[in-house]
């Protein structure tokens, strides 16, 4: 699994093999300027969901539903959910779980919307919980694996874990039979989820628990700043990249 927030990059994402793309509300931070996941609205997921779906063929989709646009209400939870499968093409929708979610689960799979649950670190509760590892003692870790078997028992297809201790990620792969999808949660997840911004390299700074696969903002910087440089020398463009009419000589 992995992010994609623009038809490029979805495209990309497909043809490399991988089994979902997510169009992550860290499009806020990465993407849209923000210093955090909470400014993103309901239009911009969709918008680019529906950019990423457009540009698919075997990735199953999954639209990520932002900070407070589900849990205040019910009707209008599954009004902003719908919007993404109906309206933008998701093949399903995300939601940053707790107790709150488990009910929403039960009500959104029961009118057809898949859904993938996601506990441990949520970064829409960053005001909250603030930006750390979690369930990192007893209680915690034992309220995350009882909170798993609720939304695998309320329908959810599969469930993200983020920032948690590896023998935590271990211990609620084994408590429930849906799929888990690591991110910070070790090796023993079903799958693994990145950004795709870190996977490339495009990010100035990188998780502790990921991992930059490649160096995509140092090509582009030396492309930009060759342009840059062809522009001011008088080297771009060249009679390859001009076109001369010669009707149009005796205007001169």
């Amino acid at each position: 699994m992995l992010t994609a927030y623009d038809a490029p990059s979805a495209a990309v994402v497909d043809e490399a093999g991988v089994d979902i793309a997510l169009v992550g509300d860290s499009i806020g931070n990465l993407r849209l300027g923000h210093d955090s996941t909470l400014p993103v609205t309901v239009e911009e997921i969709e918008s680019h969901t529906a950019a990423v779906a457009r540009a698919t063929e075997e990735a199953f989709v999954i639209a990520d539903m932002p900070f407070l646009s589900y849990g205040v209400d019910e009707a209008e939870s599954i009004r902003h959910c719908g919007r993404m499968v109906k309206e933008a093409g998701a093949d399903g929708v995300k939601l940053e779980s707790g107790p709150h979610t488990v009910d929403l689960t039960r009500r959104l799979t029961q009118l057809g919307i898949p859904v993938q649950a996601h506990l441990g670190l949520t970064p829409q509760s960053e005001n909250e919980t603030g930006l750390f590892r979690q369930g990192t003692d007893a209680e915690s870790a034992e309220e995350i694996i009882d909170l798993a078997r609720a939304h695998e028992e309320a329908g959810a297809f599969s469930l993200v874990l983020e920032h948690i201790p590896a023998n935590l990620g271990a211990a609620v792969t084994d408590a429930i039979d849906i799929p888990t999808i690591g991110i910070g949660a070790g090796p023993d997840c079903d799958g693994q989820v990145l950004t795709i911004d870190e996977v490339i390299g495009l990010s100035e700074r990188v998780a502790p628990f990921s991992k930059r696969f490649g160096n995509v903002r140092a090509e582009m910087e030396a492309a930009v700043e060759g342009y840059v440089d062809a522009v001011e020398s008088n080297e771009f463009p060249d009679e390859e990249h001009s076109y001369v009419e010669d009707e149009l000589n005796d205007l001169y």
